[in-house]
C-alpha cells in the first residue's frame, strides 16, 4: 500500500478561478513525501544529521482535475525505483476515488557537500520498504 497523507485545501492556496494554484500541488507532494519518510523512520533531520541530503533533480506533474477550497485530499506516495544514488518517487492526489493530479520525480541522494552518493544501508533499507509497483 502507498503511504497516504490527508490535507484540506485552504483559501490561501487558491488561484483567481477558485481552484488550487498549480504551484500549491508541488508543496502538497513535498509534505506527503516528508511524512512518508518520517513514517519509515527516516525523518529529514535525522538523515541530514548523518550527512545525507535528498536533492530533487526532476519533477513531472500532470493535472487532470482541479481541487477547490474545503476539499479533503488524499496524497498517495511510494517509491517506484531505487538506483545507485537516486530514487524515483511517484505520487497522486485524489479526492475520494477521483484522480486529480499525479507527480513523478527523481531525487538524488547526496552527501553533505552535495555530491551523489550511494545510500548507507540503514537508509537503503528504509527506502526499500516504500518501494512498490503503481497501485491500481
Amino acid at each position: 500500500m502507498p503511504h497516504v497523507t490527508n490535507l484540506k485545501v485552504r483559501f490561501a492556496e487558491l488561484d483567481p478561478y477558485a481552484h488550487v494554484n498549480h504551484a500549491a500541488y508541488v508543496s502538497y507532494f513535498e509534505v506527503a513525501r516528508t511524512e512518508a519518510l518520517e513514517d519509515c523512520g527516516r525523518a529529514l533531520e535525522d538523515v541530514a544529521a548523518e550527512g545525507i541530503q535528498f536533492v530533487v533533480t526532476e519533477i513531472q506533474v500532470k493535472f487532470k482535475k482541479p481541487a477547490v477550497q474545503g476539499d479533503v485530499l488524499e496524497i498517495d506516495t511510494w517509491i517506484s525505483e531505487i538506483g545507485r544514488a537516486s530514487t524515483r518517487w511517484s505520487q497522486r492526489i485524489r479526492r475520494g476515488d477521483e484522480l486529480l493530479v499525479t507527480e513523478d520525480l527523481r531525487v538524488a541522494i547526496a552527501n553533505s557537500q552535495g555530491r551523489p552518493t550511494k545510500p548507507p544501508a540503514w537508509l537503503f533499507e528504509g527506502l526499500t520498504g516504500a518501494l512498490m509497483e503503481p497501485p491500481a
